[in-house]
């Protein structure tokens, strides 16, 4: 009989809705956390991150046009911990740059005399 079946075709949706309620209020809490983590801590992040730049352009760039190494095998002189830092040439300029995750960026360029010389931080 059709008085025996209580189930409608909107209950399933009822109960799936909270799990998704509640799934999307706990990324947002977790992106909240995440930012206000960034946010407390950029001053440190963008700190090492510009540290770790300008290693990698000195290092890389007296590697390259001091010690006459290719730039690619100049990685090897960089400390563990140094993955995400890139390395770019500019053989006219005779400088390299190197990029800590495609944000922080630093220049080093070879002068006769002192060597590698980092350009003036902004």
């Amino acid at each position: 009989m059709a008085t025996g079946n209580h189930s409608s075709p909107t209950a399933p949706s009822l109960t799936i809705a909270p799990r998704r309620s509640w799934r999307l209020r706990a990324a947002l809490i977790l992106l909240v956390i995440v930012l206000a983590l960034l946010a407390t801590f950029w001053s440190a992040i963008r700190g090492y991150a510009t540290t770790g730049a300008s290693y990698g352009a000195r290092v890389a760039c007296s590697c390259r046009f001091v010690g006459g190494r290719e730039l690619s095998d100049c990685r090897k002189d960089f400390e563990p911990g140094m993955e995400l830092v890139t390395l770019s040439e500019n053989a006219e300029a005779r400088s390299v740059t190197a990029r800590f995750a495609l944000v922080f960026s630093q220049t080093a360029t070879y002068r006769e005399g002192p060597g590698c010389v980092l350009e003036p931080w902004k």
